[in-house]
């Protein structure tokens, strides 16, 4: 058997990030079936990512990140050989893009680049704030620009792509329908559980959508559910947080009746590829969106969820679900449906193969 390395360059280790986990980690055993040998190069290590949000450990922070660009300079040693490489995002978490420069300009090497945000435009904290200008956000149209072909996650971003580099293909972020997204909703429970996903750092969409729920709090019965890695301080007697865990995560979202699934209208969210409304959808639930980017091109209002854009129409569409249990489980059985035939992994597995061999 004549198998061929594929080398995969990415931020994060391995199973830790929603933007590799959905994107292309969970077709890695389909391209071993069709004779890959993956080679996975992390930036971070699991401890130096588990430390990198953590507050205070500063010296060890510091050791961590002068051993990962330690392990980066050895891998430009290990790709000398390589003739099949996949970047995701980048090859270092900040700095100017010396790693890729050198596999190009230097190794003559060539690479598919891989992107499901508009990750050109800084997004961070006010915590964070004081660190930003080393992420060098100005990298990413060079790392378009070096590449041989472009991944985009929507055509929003391969529009932005397409300013630096031609070659451009759209592979959306898809669902797991038979090994992860396998469970349905069960729409009679009672009382009725109204939920979000997402981290600490996306909480804040929530903002627009809290006052609505809080007048429908004096009406109705419901839980407001949070799964996230950060606990909320949200005044709302019907919220009910959770701490994200990778190994109960869908069974944690399968107790969801209606999904939500608030943006804002800025250039960042316009690059978002909808993953949150792709897992609620699969899972055969209900969910409501903001009409924002790629949310538009998966939802069809009223056939497979509901898209609100004012806190009238998220007011609206809240209550419509609350009350009619019949509408939930038909827009949860078309939102499965659209999943399976036009954002799962089998609807796109063959296209990864394609990009990868011509």
């Amino acid at each position: 058997m004549n198998l061929k390395k594929l080398h995969i360059i990415a931020p994060y280790p391995r199973g830790e990030a929603p933007s590799q986990r959905f994107r292309f980690e969970q077709y890695l055993d389909f391209l071993q079936e069709h004779q890959f040998e993956i080679h996975y190069h992390a930036f971070h290590t699991k401890k130096s990512w588990s430390r990198l949000y953590q507050k205070g450990k500063i010296f060890q922070k510091t050791l961590d990140l002068g051993y990962n660009f330690l392990r980066r300079w050895l891998l430009l040693f290990r790709l000398a050989g390589a003739k099949h490489i996949f970047m995701h995002r980048e090859m270092a978490h900040i700095g100017p893009p010396v790693f890729e420069w050198i596999l190009v300009k230097i190794m003559h090497k060539k690479y598919i680049y891989d992107f499901d945000d508009a990750i050109w435009i800084p997004n961070y904290s006010a915590a964070n704030a004081q660190f930003q200008k080393l992420k060098c956000y100005w990298k990413v149209h060079y790392l378009i620009h070096w590449a041989e072909k472009i991944s985009a996650g929507n055509e929003f971003l391969a529009d932005y792509a397409r300013k630096f580099n031609s070659a451009v293909s759209i592979i959306p972020t898809t669902i797991d329908t038979e090994n992860q997204h396998s469970i349905l909703v069960n729409q009679h429970h009672k009382p009725i559980v109204i939920g979000w996903t997402g981290t600490h750092s996306t909480m804040h969409y929530l903002d627009f959508v809290v006052p609505v729920l809080r007048k429908l709090e004096s009406e109705f019965d419901f839980v407001f559910k949070i799964i996230s890695n950060k606990k909320p301080d949200y005044q709302l007697k019907s919220l009910v947080y959770q701490d994200w865990k990778e190994e109960t995560e869908i069974e944690d979202l399968a107790k969801i009746q209606v999904g939500v699934m608030p943006l804002v209208r800025d250039t960042w969210s316009e690059g978002k590829c909808g993953f949150k409304a792709l897992q609620y959808m699969s899972l055969g639930m209900a969910s409501i969106v903001s009409p924002v980017g790629v949310n538009t091109k998966i939802v069809r209002h009223n056939e497979n969820g509901l898209i609100a854009d004012s806190a009238e129409e998220w007011e609206a569409s809240l209550r419509k679900l609350l009350l009619d249990e019949n509408l939930r489980m038909e827009l949860g059985r078309q939102a499965r449906k659209t999943i399976l035939k036009n954002w799962s992994i089998d609807a796109w597995k063959e296209h990864y193969i394609t990009l990868l061999q011509s």
